[in-house]
């Protein structure tokens, strides 16, 4: 095992690690019910504390309610544009997109787009504030602003035609840069601090925000840096001599500080990312600040922790009391991190601050666990229980003080009236914190009542192109129907509904989960269960599997390869075994494709460290495959026992019976390639095998161990060895296996000139006309255009194009990028592509493994070369010296037509267009003849449709990467030089490799149909 590998095993640190506690650990998921139980008994307070908090949190709703600031706040945007509602979407998608789309018709488009998915015409404002009416004038929504008979009562399209284009563009983006102007405090931090300075005569608390998102490249992690370096000069100038509690703070993202702060990259995020945060954090000290790393994802929680510990034991940074962290209570490890930062701060014999908030990413915490088929969530389903636990940590919050300096981040009139009766009473010791532009009349009236307080505000800085993120965010977090501070200022919503508890709306453990969101295992139910996967933020869990994948590395397995005249035997061996394996039960046939499953998942350690031997696959790669594995055996179990298991009746004539049903065809040939050994190979087998087919399997020679074990392990799981054969070889053996005459079917993965050989073989021979279901390649295409989130299309790009060293069917393979913004897209995919790590596909710090052979290599580097003679060379990895590694590659064309066949590798070619040569673009794409993936990044409706509407491609992603189709979820297949169809792991494809029998019974030849004779009622 590697120095790396030990220590992700051993999970040890820095040499600072003796100065502070072990590596934090807790459950991942935890049960919700257990959760539930502990809460509701620790967070009921006694009747006279409830009856005070009522009383307190009236007050605060009451003051809500009668707010009458002309000025109008975001409070008033939610409560005005819900996001139930079709206008509260569109508003958000324009918030989103529109003030980074650089050209004038690309805008023009989005805006036409956006304001006709709402009624905005007819739209009347309920609202006096001016940030809506001004907004709903800009947008051109309110008969309250534009004079009665001026608004027009048709489309945007007679809008536009009235005002103008330019004028409703610049409107629509006026109207975006207001929004903006409240939710962020200033876009330089210069601007910022001299709008802090003229709030509350400067006395008020501040910790300010440099939006961002997180780095994708080197150049953004030192952009950032140097952003948060300048901030903290900056806001010690601001500071002065102010009093130490009313000290302005910063807070710091720290993905926004590295390319790759992800678990598998840990030793090079504790080298790289821990001495410039150190680096800052002595900035901030120097100007005693506060400094506070905001929150991120669940699965980046453990990793931040380790950043967090070695920054705080740094020696410079001694006797600071000012370094803290936000804590999200909707995380269920929420208590245990307070109960880590606690034992952190004893250990450096110093005071930390934590920030309580409720959490900001809760829809993509809810989709990664499915994704990842974990047992459980690692965030509450439900928002009740969210607010159980953040009351559960406030409490022990106050109970570690003084080691601990609480800030309660909250709008929510009840938590605040809650939290102040924890407190007892007492002005100090804490503080809470509210997002700049939320929570003016709450805190004001807390302010008015509770003077000694503290409240502090958080005020995001930074342009408002860059605040998109973060508005949709808060606009996500804050807008949605159960939300308090939608609801809060709605005088329609009574304010009993405002004070029910969270404990009263739980109830008891049993309905901690939310009732329609299912676990990540039962997503597919009552079908069957998602595959189990890992998730590699979970330290435990990761270490686990590196320890069991390295004891199966040692294991050498015997192959043996087949000779041409053993293709006859086996065939005939299929063809003696098809009688019996065909009058098999379907339920009895599916079982055992349930139980391959079962065996998949116990041994995934062995087949990992196959596919990792064989394949060249690294550790993300591999789990995905056997996992595709264990779906592929569960989705066709359960699509036949549908299909298979009883005989379809079909309409008639009385006094006739006629019945469908579906039979295997024979023996079916199945070849499969390298670059799926496991997942296409077992996909292949098991479907012919359910439909009631024996099957001959061919795997591709580059990969034989992997298909040896695949067979072992379904002839284990109670598939008869005369249904299911393995011949190993390669060419000349699968050509030999095509034409033998007792070959009922073929199911073919690999290249076009491949399947056209096999198509020819099948049409050549005599006998019986022989069904081919092939799945090839493609010269798959993403198309992005001016409204695309530049870090979002990169980090798309760079999967789509390099994950598995580009070997993936799949692959992008060509990228077409508006002109406007091509540049800057170019430069960023660039950029992201240089921070992957190639090597060893043990290694899990991996990104990008080996190509398949040497033949593979040699033909990709011919290609490098070519295309660095003709195209432009936007990027050019380094691979190692030694073994078949190709780096990623990005090459510019002025042409997609410099592109005319499949490169089965990590190269991306990239092509500019023009916003109005998009027709020109989707022809180029249609001409390759291909239609397999399809990417589109884009949010315009209308340029998303036409695209779908217009290209035959198998496969369309929207706004996400274009690999990784999911068994059952997104079907896999393409159309014209791309496959034969049905899709792979769909519905019809089953049908495909069985023949279709109706039997007609004359039942009236035996005495008639007696029913008709029944008298009438």
């Amino acid at each position: 095992m590697t120095v790396l590998k030990r220590q992700f095993a051993e999970g040890r640190e820095s040499p600072m690690s003796s100065q502070i506690p072990p590596p934090f650990s807790a459950s991942y998921a935890p049960d919700d019910r257990a959760m539930a139980a502990l809460l509701l008994a620790e967070t009921r307070p006694v009747p006279e504390r409830e009856a005070r908090i009522d009383r307190t949190a009236r007050g605060l709703i009451d003051a809500i309610r009668r707010n009458d600031d002309p000025l109008g706040g975001v409070e008033d945007m939610l409560r005005e544009f819900a996001l139930s509602t079709r206008e509260g979407l569109a508003l958000m998608v324009l918030a989103e997109a529109l003030l980074r789309v650089p050209d004038a018709d690309t805008a023009d488009r989005f805006i036409e787009d956006k304001l006709g998915q709402g009624d905005f015409i007819h739209h009347e404002t309920r609202s006096s504030a001016f940030l809506v009416n001004a907004s709903a004038w800009a947008l051109g929504l309110s008969a309250r602003v534009v004079q009665p008979g001026e608004t027009p009562q048709g489309t945007i399209g007679r809008l536009t035609k009235r005002l103008g284009v330019p004028a409703v563009r610049a409107a629509t983006r006026q109207a975006m840069r207001l929004m903006g102007g409240h939710f962020v405090l200033g876009e330089t931090i210069e601007a910022a601090l001299e709008r802090a300075h003229a709030h509350a005569a400067g006395h008020a608390r501040y910790s300010f925000d440099m939006l961002g998102e997180g780095a994708r490249t080197a150049a953004d992690a030192d952009r950032y840096f140097k952003s948060y370096a300048a901030a903290i000069e900056a806001i010690g100038q601001y500071a002065g001599d102010r009093p130490l509690p009313d000290r302005p703070g910063i807070s710091v993202k720290l993905s926004a500080l590295h390319p790759r702060f992800e678990a598998v990259s840990r030793q090079r995020v504790m080298a790289e990312l821990v001495p410039r945060v150190i680096d800052l954090a002595a900035r901030a000290k120097a100007h005693d600040l506060n400094f506070t790393v905001d929150a991120e994802e669940a699965d980046r929680l453990e990793l931040s922790l380790d950043v967090i510990a070695a920054v705080a034991a740094n020696p410079s940074l001694a006797g600071w009391s000012g370094f803290g962290l936000a804590i999200q209570a909707y995380q269920k490890r929420a208590s245990a991190v307070i109960d880590y930062i606690d034992d952190l701060a004893r250990h450096l014999n110093r005071r930390m601050m934590v920030r309580l908030v409720k959490g900001a990413y809760w829809d993509t915490e809810i989709k990664r666990a499915q994704e990842r088929g974990l047992d459980g969530y690692p965030v509450f389903t439900r928002k009740a229980m969210t607010d159980l636990n953040y009351i559960a940590c406030a409490k022990k919050l106050l109970t570690l003080r003084p080691h601990l300096f609480p800030q309660f981040a909250t709008h929510n009139a009840l938590t605040v009236a809650t939290l102040l009766e924890l407190t007892d009473g007492a002005d100090d010791g804490y503080e809470f914190q509210r997002l700049h532009g939320m929570g003016d009349a709450l805190y004001a009236k807390l302010g008015k009542d509770r003077p000694a307080i503290a409240c502090r505000t958080y005020a995001p800085v930074g342009s408002h192109r860059d605040l998109l993120a973060y508005l949709v965010r808060r606009l996500l977090e804050n807008g949605a129907n159960s939300s308090f501070v939608a609801m809060a200022s709605d005088p329609r919503v009574p304010a009993d509904t405002l004070l029910r508890r969270p404990a009263d709306i739980i109830g008891n453990a049993d309905n901690a989960g939310h009732t329609t969101i299912p676990l990540p295992r039962d997503l597919f139910q009552p079908e069957r269960v998602n595959s189990r996967g890992i998730e590699f933020g979970e330290r435990a869990a990761l270490n686990r599997l590196v320890a069991d994948v390295a004891t199966k590395q040692t294991l050498t397995l015997t192959v043996k390869h087949s000779a041409p005249e053993d293709v006859d035997r086996i065939v005939s061996l299929a063809r003696d075994g098809f009688p019996s394996w065909s009058r098999t039960p379907a339920a009895m046939r599916a079982a055992a494709l349930e139980r391959a499953a079962d065996l998949l998942e116990q041994r995934s350690a062995h087949f990992i460290a196959l596919l990792q031997r064989e394949g060249g696959k690294t550790l993300d790669d591999s789990v995905s495959e056997v996992r595709e594995a264990a779906d592929f055996c569960r989705y066709y179990a359960a699509q036949g026992r549908k299909l298979f298991d009883n005989a379809q009746p079909m309409p008639g004539p009385t006094g006739e019976r006629n019945t469908l049903r579906l039979r295997g065809r024979g023996v079916f040939a199945a070849i499969s390639p390298w670059n799926f050994p496991l997942a296409i190979f077992t996909g292949q087998i098991t479907a012919a095998l359910m439909a009631g087919n024996t099957v001959a399997a061919k795997p591709a020679e580059q990969t034989p161990q992997i298909a040896a074990e695949a067979v072992r392990l379904l002839h284990e799981a109670g598939i008869p060895e005369t249904a299911l054969h393995l011949i190993q070889g390669d060419g000349p053996i699968g050509a030999a296996l095509v034409a033998h005459r007792d070959i009922a079917g073929v199911v073919f993965t690999g290249s076009t000139v491949v399947a056209r050989s096999i198509n020819r073989s099948l049409a050549a021979k005599d006998g019986p006309i022989v069904p081919l279901i092939a799945e090839t390649g493609g010269i798959n295409a993403m198309i992005a255009d001016a409204t695309a989130l530049p870090e979002q299309v990169a980090d798309d790009v760079v999967t789509s194009a390099f994950r598995s060293a580009g070997q993936r069917c799949s692959a992008l393979r060509l990228l077409f990028v508006q002109d406007d913004v091509a540049d800057r897209m170019i430069e960023m995919i660039a950029g992201a592509a240089r921070e992957l790590r190639i090597g060893d596909p043990s290694d899990p710090a991996t990104h990008v493994g080996p190509v398949i052979d040497r033949e593979a290599k040699q033909q990709l580097d011919a290609h490098i070369a070519r295309m660095t003679r003709e195209g432009r060379v936007r990027f050019a990895g380094q691979a190692p010296a030694s073994g078949n590694f190709v780096a990623p590659h990005i090459f510019e064309l002025a042409d997609a037509r410099q592109l005319s066949e499949e490169v089965f590798g990590p190269i991306l070619h990239v092509v500019r267009y023009r916003a109005s040569g998009l027709d020109a673009v989707l022809q180029a794409i249609d001409d390759s003849g291909y239609g397999l993936t399809l990417g589109i990044h884009s949010r315009i409706d209308d340029t998303i449709e036409v695209i779908v509407d217009r290209l035959q491609v198998g496969n369309v992603y929207v706004n996400r990467n274009m690999i990784g189709a999911v068994v059952g979820v997104q079907p896999f297949g393409g159309h014209g030089l791309s496959g034969t169809g049905p899709k792979a792991g769909g519905p019809n494809y089953l049908t495909r490799f069985a023949t279709e029998q109706t039997v007609t019974v004359n039942t009236a030849a035996a005495g008639g149909n007696a029913a008709l004779m029944t008298e009438e009622g």
